[in-house]
């Protein structure tokens, strides 16, 4: 077990949140930092800490790292959209890049261990070959990309100076819900296919946008690798587990199941879960999408302690639902 408590930032939204719950299952202390710009307190569990603050202040960030006793850091914070990254690139660059360099730098400064990186698929940009692995290739075709790829090359000179350890998680597409309803997606306006559709389904919008379906897929829409967050952020806790095991080697790793569905599949599969049609509007392409992202994944099956549990699109759209469902209840 880590000696030491770790720091989760960004630990009041979606992803975050449930790798705070898998943090805590295992036994682990945990301390989240967020500003709460997009995140909600009432996502974390009465069990970590929150702290309230902003990444690059740096005397804030430092001194939680010290009162807490932090010896990891999980970094979840950080912008997402990859159009918008388009759009507005320096935001992406503050947010993403500019912020998680002065992370590392309180990190190193206060003699934390090791360090894990919420990456994504889009360090990929267009794939030459798919299903895409570690190895291939990184020429990403959106700001939100290039914003991952460069603090992965920081973490990864860093590693090499200091004594300091990482896992960079390329993420595929996250969905689905905590199965104990503890969490779920929750923000307003969001832009995950499976989190839209199934508000459609429960009538909180009056259609699903179809982004280009002239790509060189089976049936001409985006293809992608849905991981469920739960085992995702199982996979978050092996990391962990292997840093601390072996703290003079660092990972990079793919986070997919190693299949991908159209977006027609996906909402065909709300309409079987939800029995509900939903209503599909077919748009244009949208900046910085790729066609298709599929990950190779035989190198994080072979180097964590982790074994997906819910490869299931089906069960992803159902927890997905549930948790839409509740948030009604909630009022939210």
């Amino acid at each position: 077990m880590l000696d030491g408590s770790v720091l989760v930032t960004g630990g009041a939204g979606y992803i975050g949140s449930h790798a705070v719950l898998a943090l805590l299952d295992a036994g682990h202390r945990v301390v989240v930092y967020d500003n709460l710009s997009t995140g909600f307190d009432w996502l974390v569990d009465p069990r970590a800490t929150l702290v309230q603050g902003e990444i690059e202040d740096d005397a804030h960030v430092r001194a939680t790292l010290r009162n807490h006793a932090v010896s990891a850091v999980m970094h979840f914070a950080g912008s997402i959209i990859v159009p918008e990254s388009v759009s507005n690139p320096l935001k992406y660059y503050r947010n993403n890049t500019v912020a998680s360099r002065a992370l590392i730098e309180s990190a190193v400064v206060s003699g934390v261990k090791h360090f894990i990186f919420s990456s994504t698929a889009a360090t990929y940009g267009t794939p030459a070959k798919v299903p895409v692995a570690e190895g291939d290739p990184t020429v990403p075709i959106n700001p939100y990309g290039t914003s991952k790829l460069m603090t992965e090359a920081m973490l990864r000179d860093v590693a090499a100076a200091h004594p300091i350890n990482y896992a960079a998680l390329r993420y595929f597409n996250v969905a689905g819900a905590d199965p104990q309803q503890r969490s779920g997606q929750s923000t307003v306006g969001a832009t995950h296919l499976i989190k839209i559709a199934v508000e459609a389904a429960l009538g909180k919008r009056a259609s699903v946008g179809v982004y280009g379906t002239d790509y060189a897929t089976p049936d001409g829409t985006g293809v992608r690798d849905y991981i469920h967050v739960s085992d995702l952020a199982a996979a978050h806790v092996a990391a962990l587990d292997l840093l601390v095991a072996e703290p003079t080697r660092s990972h990079t790793l793919n986070a997919g199941y190693g299949k991908g569905f159209s977006v027609l599949e996906v909402l065909d599969a709300v309409d079987r879960v939800t029995n509900i049609k939903l209503n599909r509007i077919i748009e244009g392409r949208r900046a910085g999408d790729a066609g298709e992202l599929v990950a190779d994944n035989r190198a994080i099956l072979a180097t964590l302690d982790w074994t997906p549990k819910r490869a299931d699109l089906d069960g992803i759209v159902r927890d997905a639902l549930a948790w839409e469902r509740k948030l009604g209840e909630m009022g939210r």
